[in-house]
């Protein structure tokens, strides 16, 4: 009934338009009428003079003028004649009729009658004027018809008179026609034309609700593909009648992206501001939650009383400007001595410190859930599986069991934080593949964007894990799902397609899994480009704190590697690499340091801890071979340094080494450009790492090619300033334009359109079920 209802809104105006345009276009076919009628007034005149003319001409040649009155009484019966009189040549009305004005004379009709519109207002109306001449075409003698009043031919002198066959004017016919028959007609076809658009708007309304209602479902069906991207996404089989507007709608899509992209180009600069703009405009009003595995802040117990660390991770240099331009809830596993000391009854606690823009929710996990969940199936499964890092993962039914239950545990977490049915959740990285599929079935309408901060391998090795079809479908429960790379979305898509049911569109990176569509896109990760007011010391000062401190030779080339102990970061290749440059350049032993700095990590795990003795056996042969006692290629720094500590290092050195043997981006690269701001420096990069892509401006390597490398580390020392000042330039400008802020930026934008998209279809939805 209210579909009903709806198309009545609709069509009830248009009858009425129809019927108001009518109304309104009547005055013009009213001109357009009367034009005609004019016509044939004039055809009629013609007709009626010529019908009276003999007995015209007969009745003024034998003076018998008064006996024309009856005959012209009757030819006035008819309707469209009003009255008719005679003229004769010089002017004197000779008849008339009884209804003939007495104020039109024989010379005003003539100049009436020679008018445009011949037309004559009475009292009684207006009349359409003729005057037609009656002629004599018999042949006469001049003179003939003098006794009439007519003009007599000038005669030469002395000739005889001749006869002539020009006609002659023996009298003037004045018709007056009724013109008010036009106006009553006028009437009568107005009120039929108004009459028949009224009968015709209505039978198409009636055809029109019939058409719309027996269509109606299918459009409504249509319409809620068109919303879901099915009709754009796949070919159109169901609801034909859409896909012009479907080819169109994806033609315009096309271009709307494409100027997007433009619009992020280097004369727009991503800033805390212009991200905070973005969730005012696209994400107005809605609640944004972070999930991760590592806190941000970690308070910890000292013998001076609590302090609080930000913890070595990519992952945290990244996500945090994001949290403190949205003032969300960042939710994550409390690991700090004195995590639990500092939180409400919530399990909350503000942050960062002194400013409290964001809140942190700490989840508690007991010793086994840790090892089950964290180093077991996360660090020892999914890690080592997604690096291919020729270290073999290891999958426990336990393990996988704890990483379950964590996953439910986050899950009911973000449940309770959420102020409505709707946040933006942002789950990060590989602890949590399982988590937003649970999302989802507690929090449908919620909008889940998922970052998988590691690489995605092919669809080959992610086989190995057992559990492999149940990680896909968490991960599907995503609206977006992002990477680093396009080459990570391809293998991501090509596992689906391997092991999942599910309709791909490799068009627009779109998998459709029971019902529910996940966008797969890459979102570059980057840093945030230091404030024009944060100020560095001096390169030059950085450059002695650091000799000084190392006890470096005072115009040693510094080349600086800063990773996690981790197997992955390349950390023996380049050590093998330094070894090898040596070899081959003996001039630089005594005056080329590496200084590698390696925060341990999952120090609980053996392969971690055979990885750490590996790197420093190797480190100290290849001392005791190009060292002396106060000389050593390789200084080994095994501890976590802080921010302004490692910003020190990159300042001091010649040259940045980044070695990942496979990296989902790696932002030592990235940071290391950030911190020269006098655009020197060196940086040699693997190709395995994500950021190759983006700067290729570095010395790009093979870090399983160890004399490759070693050649680029020759290279790097020998470059002339001019050189290094060029490419640090063009690096810089990469690293400040794609900054943390265009990262999560360009995330929360699409994040905004998905939902704009699934607002749209609801209300399409509660039409159709209306």
């Amino acid at each position: 009934m209210k579909t009903y209802r709806l198309q009545l809104r609709f069509l009830l105006p248009l009858v009425a338009t129809l019927i108001a345009a009518a109304w309104l276009a009547a005055p013009v076919f009213d001109k357009l009428t009367l034009r005609w009628f004019s016509r044939d007034l004039t055809s009629r005149g013609i007709l009626v003079a010529n019908a009276l003319s003999d007995s015209v001409a007969d009745a003024v040649l034998y003076d018998r003028v008064q006996r024309l009155k009856p005959l012209f009484n009757r030819a006035v019966e008819d309707e469209r004649l009003f009255a008719v009189g005679v003229c004769s040549p010089s002017g004197a009305l000779l008849t008339k009729t009884d209804r003939y004005p007495a104020t039109l004379d024989c010379e005003r009709a003539a100049e009436v009658a020679q008018e445009a519109q011949p037309h004559l207002a009475l009292e009684g109306g207006s009349v359409h004027v003729a005057v037609r001449d009656v002629l004599d075409r018999r042949p006469r003698t001049p003179g003939t018809g003098a006794e009439f009043g007519l003009p007599l031919p000038q005669l030469p002198p002395a000739e005889e008179p001749a006869t002539t066959s020009e006609p002659l004017v023996l009298a003037r016919i004045v018709l007056l026609h009724d013109l008010s028959f036009i106006e009553r007609r006028s009437q009568d076809t107005r009120r039929y034309l108004i009459g028949m658009i009224a009968a015709l708007g209505l039978v198409i309304s009636f055809i029109t609700v019939v058409v719309a209602q027996l269509s109606w479902r299918g459009w409504v069906n249509g319409a809620r593909a068109l919303m879901r991207g099915e009709v754009l996404l796949a070919p159109i089989t169901s609801s034909p009648e859409l896909a012009p507007l479907a080819a169109d709608l994806r033609g315009r899509l096309r271009d709307l992206e494409d100027e997007y992209r433009r619009s992020q180009g280097p004369e727009t600069e991503w800033n805390a501001g212009r991200l905070r703009q973005l969730l005012k405009t696209q994400l107005s009003g809605d609640q944004v939650i972070v999930v991760s595995n590592r806190e941000p802040y970690i308070h910890e117990k000292t013998e001076t009383g609590i302090v609080v660390k930000r913890p070595a991770s990519g992952l945290v240099t990244a996500v945090e400007p994001v949290m403190r331009a949205c003032s969300g809830t960042w939710i994550a596993h409390g690991s700090g001595s004195a995590d639990r000391d500092v939180v409400d009854a919530a399990d909350r606690v503000a942050v960062p410190p002194g400013h409290d823009d964001y809140w942190l929710r700490r989840i508690w996990l007991t010793p086994e859930e840790e090892q089950g969940y964290y180093y077991g199936f996360a660090n020892e499964g999914l890690w080592p599986l997604c690096h291919v890092a020729h270290v073999r993962p290891v999958f426990r039914e336990s393990d996988w069991q704890a990483y379950k239950e964590v996953n439910r545990r986050f899950a009911d977490a973000v449940v309770a934080e959420a102020r409505g049915d709707d946040p933006v959740v942002l789950v990060q990285d590989y602890h949590f593949a399982l988590l937003p599929a649970l999302i989802r079935e507690k929090l449908p309408r919620a909008t889940i964007l998922t970052f998988w901060h590691i690489p995605w391998p092919n669809p080959e090795s992610f086989g190995i894990c057992p559990w492999r079809r149940e990680i896909l479908q968490g991960m599907l429960g995503s609206t977006i799902l992002g990477f680093h790379t396009r080459y990570h979305c391809k293998n991501f898509i090509e596992t689906v397609d391997r092991y999942l049911e599910a309709r791909i569109e490799h068009e627009h990176s779109t998998i459709s899994y029971r019902e529910k569509d996940t966008l797969v896109e890459s979102y570059p990760i980057s840093i945030e480009w230091p404030r024009e007011d944060e100020s560095m010391p001096p390169v030059a000062q950085c450059r002695a704190n650091v000799v000084a401190r190392l006890a470096l030779p005072q115009q040693a080339c510094i080349a600086v590697g800063i990773d996690r102990f981790d197997y992955t970061k390349g950390i023996l290749e380049r050590m093998n690499a330094v070894e090898r440059f040596l070899e081959k350049h003996p001039e630089w032993v005594g005056r080329f340091v590496l200084v590698q700095v390696a925060a341990p990590t999952r120090a609980a795990l053996d392969e971690y801890r055979n990885f750490s003795l590996r790197v420093q056996e190797l480190a100290d042969r290849i001392n005791a071979r190009f060292g002396n006692g106060t000389y050593a290629p390789i200084v080994l720094l095994a501890k976590h340094h802080e921010h302004d500590a490692v910003m020190e290092l990159f300042r001091a050195a010649d040259i940045c080494l980044v070695t990942s043997l496979h990296d989902g981006m790696n932002l030592v690269c990235k940071e290391f450009v950030a911190a020269r701001d006098d655009q020197q420096g060196v940086l040699i990069l693997s190709r395995f790492a994500g950021a190759a892509r983006e700067m290729p401006e570095a010395l790009i390597v093979n870090p399983y090619h160890v004399e490759e490398t070693a050649d680029a580390l020759h290279r790097a020392a020998v470059m002339p300033p001019a050189e290094q000042r060029e490419r640090m330039a063009s690096l810089r400008s990469t690293v400040r334009e794609f900054n943390v802020f265009r990262w999560a930026g360009r995330m929360l934008a699409d994040a905004g359109r998905w939902r704009l998209r699934a607002r749209i279809e609801e209300r399409v939805r509660r039409l159709g079920a209306s």
